[in-house]
């Protein structure tokens, strides 16, 4: 059985996941207005990621005989005004979600849940690789993104992702 307030956490987690695909689809939604292509498809990804990390956590809470609480998704309010700032909110997301699956963690291992550790130490390496990403995308643009061809190239490269579904087995 899931100790009470882990399960508040994981189940408040689902919630959030779907923030996030929210928030990533909005990027999407900017980088294709402005014909950028490339960044759109990468953000694409990113929404159909965080789609899927919502979906393990309900699907381990189902799996733990846990109820699942779905709540209102709010509308992503950021506002932006240059490729930078959404890049930057990118960063500033993933480093917020880190800080919730970190939380959710440390509950987990007051309460000696040892279950639902091995199954965030999954979320745990995903989102360093998550703020690599971001923080590797921030690096690019900031080389290459005021020169158009280089735009372009890194645009190109964004492009190419394709999605792949997480191989996490609960």
């Amino acid at each position: 059985m899931v100790n009470a307030k882990v399960h508040e956490l994981l189940n408040a987690q689902i919630n959030k996941e779907f923030y996030s695909a929210y928030l990533y689809l909005e990027f999407h939604n900017y980088f294709k207005a402005r014909s950028l292509d490339g960044f759109a498809n990468w953000y694409m990804v990113q929404a159909q990621e965080e789609r899927d990390h919502a979906m393990l956590f309900y699907t381990y809470l189902q799996n733990e005989n846990m109820p699942v609480t779905l709540d209102a998704i709010a509308k992503p309010d950021k506002v932006f005004t240059c490729d930078m700032d959404v890049l930057k909110a990118g960063l500033e997301h993933e480093i917020y979600v880190t800080s919730l699956i970190n939380d959710i963690y440390a509950a987990a291992y007051e309460a000696r849940d040892f279950r639902t550790m091995q199954f965030l130490d999954w979320f745990v390496k995903e989102q360093g690789e998550e703020e690599t990403n971001a923080t590797d995308l921030i690096s690019k643009m900031e080389l290459f993104g005021s020169d158009a061809r280089g735009l372009y190239l890194l645009n190109q490269e964004l492009a190419a992702r394709v999605y792949t579904a997480p191989s996490l087995v609960l």
